[in-house]
């Protein structure tokens, strides 16, 4: 014995509604697969700490001295030619370096830099950057991270 039900046109048996539903269901599935792979297609970034960031005043920083600043992963340091920054992130893929002996070590994957940023070992492919040191018309030292200058570039003090 068939069971139909009723839709207006005519009828429809149980088998060709569970048909009907399931197919649906699966439609549905395919759009949201596909409406989820689509998301990735535009990265979803947090906001980033501003590049831009004071440091304190010159007398901060004494002649031979070095500051790490965590946050922005930079070093600032002083000596008789200025003061300069410089990136404390590989240039391989971006792992966080520490200072080792007389420079610098990525420990994700091997890279050593010396105490000026140029590698020693890769597989970095090039050197740590290096930032702007600017004044602030305040008279507080500032540093932008996303302005790179040359390496050894120093502001004078």
């Amino acid at each position: 014995m068939k069971e139909n039900i009723e839709n207006g046109e005519g009828k429809i048996t149980r088998r060709d509604f569970l048909g009907l539903t399931a197919f649906g269901a699966l439609m549905a599935a395919v759009f949201m697969s596909i409406a989820g792979l689509l998301k990735f297609m535009k990265p979803a970034l947090l906001p980033d700490i501003s590049r831009v960031f004071k440091i304190g005043g010159i007398q901060d920083l004494p002649v031979g001295s070095a500051k790490i600043y965590p946050e922005q992963k930079v070093l600032v340091r002083r000596d008789a030619g200025g003061i300069a920054a410089m990136s404390l992130i590989c240039t391989h893929l971006g792992c966080v370096l520490k200072q080792s002996g007389n420079g610098f070590s990525c420990a994700c994957h091997g890279s050593l830099f010396d105490r000026d940023g140029l590698v020693i070992k890769g597989p970095a492919p090039k050197g740590m950057p290096w930032f702007e040191v600017s004044t602030h018309p305040s008279g507080k030292l500032m540093v932008d991270a996303g302005k790179e200058v040359p390496p050894g570039t120093k502001l004078a003090v």
